[in-house]
């Protein structure tokens, strides 16, 4: 029988007590008040040392972070970083335990692992390289890539067996269960609770908090193994108020003051949660990025493990940023652009990384390009609420066709799949993503023979979903899936946030692009003018559109690809230029999200059906993260007769222009 949760009240009261009795075991030294967060900063990692930056840990004031891509345990001290530890497949959340060694989920040998103050390592639990689950004595204990490790006041070490669904408990060599047991969303009693893809954990007050990730939601496993939900609604957003109309995206680590204050790691925002009073708020903007400075203007990008230093103030393992931030009561020195612009994959880079293949068979056999980074996604003309960037590069194939890693890569993100059983079905590595795949499985929906792909059932056996678990490794070659319905991949280059265009960051054999962007029509308006007039006579702020589209070497006529490049340069009546081309518009990167209707004027739609029209603003500025409205000013010009060269250009170099007569007259 399930055990009917208490009361929220009740649970309220709980925690209040529980927190003043926190407080009262502790009269005998000083309880520190929480840090009041002034400034986010950046403390390690600018210089490009971590491959990823997953759980962190503080031991007499030195900073120690897993590195899962890596395979290492890197120590930071006095503003140095130095190996600590290596050796380990995708280490994952760390903590001390009591005799000062470092516990580490190795997620990717399914093993926990201890490390000594001196560096030497040991399995503390679990079987290297064999998944599965179950209890009994730690060498013969079985575990599914765990995520999340946290000590308990007895010395005891919990677990969050992430893929397994479950908490479990290492004490005096004999793992246990604590609680969870299928994929899913249940309160109640040890046995019958239900988590999905639980990360981080901690322990505060006799109870053990977990970071539910796949439920989005925040859970107490009480002393007696009762299990109930402190915060979410399991709607994913980032709502704040009080914990039980609270609303989270992908809680991943959690970190408690001794006073009752928990820090969450939820997808790109750092959350807070007063235990006493149980109310949720975001600190930082919420938003995806890497920015320093005040909480409200402070941006992560999926940061995966949180600890609380011995001054109070919280550090943050900013996973796909590859740096350790920390918030905290006084300014340390903020990330610069250049750094910034120094951890960002180069495409030179990228190309040398991996010999180049398609994502099908045989991987040297020439495929269409569907489509393009920066293409405008969804109708401007109806407000659509979907309105995007394309990410990446559209890969025609046929429907069932096998679709392929294009280099080694392992899954670093716990909830790595998305979408399933949709149009959008993904994976996202670290590196690249593949969109419109049927993952692990043939197109009559037939499993794949492939442990790295664990498919989850429902009631009736049938199957309801697929994940594949942290420090899962893959070859180049290695079948993902099968296309649907879509018939392409979506290869994204790049790591989230800072995506590549694709044809400049891979190489695909064969792949050759001769032809030039065409240019279909180009608007010159004046201020408030609607359309171009017939006399074309200009003395103040202009705008500038541009209709084009591009094509490529071997693709269908009606294939029309976005372009790469826009901009514009004047020229005298005898066409001798007045100063270089302006570019205005590149899409080497992928744009600021809400930068779609700077680049596109009102008309622009494409998708998988309908009419595509790309208009381009060529007179606004939009390059990566930054982007503005701005004009062309021809008051700066004499008298005369002029004309404006519009430019479109392709990744390959190729480009055209077309020219529009206009006077000034001032």
């Amino acid at each position: 029988m399930v055990i009917s949760p208490e009361p929220y009240k009740k649970r309220h009261l709980i925690l209040l007590l529980l927190a003043m009795a926190a407080l009262c075991s502790s009269c005998t030294r000083s309880v520190p008040e929480d840090t009041v967060f002034k400034f986010a900063s950046t403390i390690a990692g600018t210089n490009g040392e971590l491959g990823e930056a997953f759980g962190v840990a503080v031991s007499k004031g030195d900073i120690y972070i897993s590195d899962g891509q890596n395979g290492k345990i890197w120590k930071l001290k006095g503003g140095q970083l130095t190996v600590f530890a290596e050796g380990l497949d995708t280490p994952s959340g760390i903590a001390f335990d009591r005799n000062g060694n470092l516990i580490v989920a190795d997620a990717g040998s399914n093993t926990i692992r201890s490390i000594s103050p001196a560096g030497a390592m040991i399995t503390l639990a679990g079987v290297a390289g064999k998944r599965g689950s179950s209890d009994g004595e730690a060498a013969t204990a079985l575990f599914n890539a765990p995520v999340g490790v946290a000590i308990m006041d007895d010395g005891g070490v919990i677990v969050a067996d992430t893929y397994n669904d479950r908490i479990r408990f290492i004490k005096d060599g004999v793992v246990s269960t604590l609680a969870g047991s299928t994929e899913g969303f249940r309160d109640g009693n040890a046995v019958q609770a239900q988590f999905d893809t639980p990360c981080g954990i901690a322990f505060w007050g006799g109870k053990i908090f977990v970071a539910d990730a796949g439920n989005a939601r925040l859970r107490i496993i009480e002393p007696d193994r009762r299990v109930w939900t402190l915060a979410g609604t399991g709607q994913p957003d980032l709502k704040d108020g009080p914990a039980a109309q609270s609303s989270f995206i992908e809680p991943t680590a959690i970190a408690i003051t001794a006073r009752g204050t928990a820090f969450v790691a939820d997808n790109n925002a750092i959350r807070k949660i007063d235990l006493q009073s149980l109310t949720v708020t975001t600190l930082g903007s919420g938003q995806r990025g890497l920015a320093d400075g005040e909480p409200k203007d402070s941006r992560f990008d999926r940061p995966s493990g949180l600890a609380l230093d011995v001054d109070g103030s919280l550090v943050v393992a900013d996973t796909e940023n590859r740096v350790v931030r920390r918030m905290g009561g006084q300014e340390e020195a903020r990330i610069s652009r250049d750094q910034m612009a120094a951890l960002r994959d180069k495409p030179e880079d990228f190309r040398s990384a991996a010999p180049g293949r398609w994502p099908y068979d045989p991987p040297d056999a020439k495929r269409e390009i569907a489509g393009t980074l920066g293409e405008i996604r969804g109708d401007t003309t109806t407000n659509s609420d979907d309105l995007h960037f394309h990410n990446g590069v559209d890969i025609a194939g046929a429907y069932g066709e096998t679709a392929r890693f294009v280099r080694d890569e392992k899954v670093l993100r716990p909830i790595a799949v998305d979408g399933f059983n949709t149009l959008r079905e993904n994976i996202r590595m670290p590196t690249m993503g593949y969109i419109h795949i049927r993952l692990g499985r043939d197109k009559d929906g037939v499993p794949f023979a492939d442990p790295r792909f664990q498919f989850l059932k429902d009631a009736k056996g049938k199957i309801a979903g697929v994940r594949i678990p942290r420090g899962a490794a893959f070859k180049a070659g290695d079948p993902i899936g099968t296309l649907n319905a879509m018939n392409h991949v979506h290869l994204i280059a790049g790591r989230s946030g800072s995506e590549m265009n694709a044809l400049d960051a891979l190489v695909l054999p064969r792949y050759i692009d001769t032809r030039p962007p065409v240019i279909q029509k180009v608007s010159v308006l004046p201020a408030g003018a609607s359309s171009q007039p017939t006399d074309l006579i200009l003395n103040g702020n202009t705008r500038v559109e541009m209709n084009a589209y591009d094509q490529v070497d071997g693709n269908a006529d009606r294939r029309r690809l976005g372009i790469y490049q826009a901009g514009y340069q004047i020229l005298r009546s005898d066409l001798s230029p007045i100063g270089d081309i302006k570019w205005t518009i590149s899409f080497a990167r992928i744009p600021a999200p809400e930068a779609v209707t700077i680049a596109y004027a009102k008309g622009s739609k494409s998708g998988a059906t309908g009419e595509t029209i790309f208009d381009y603003i060529v007179t606004n500025q939009v390059d990566g993260d930054n982007y503005s409205e701005s004009y062309f000013d021809p008051s700066v010009l004499d008298n005369g007769s002029y004309v404006l060269r519009v430019f479109a250009a392709d990744e390959a170099g190729n480009k055209t222009y077309a020219d529009t007569k206009f006077e000034v007259r001032k």
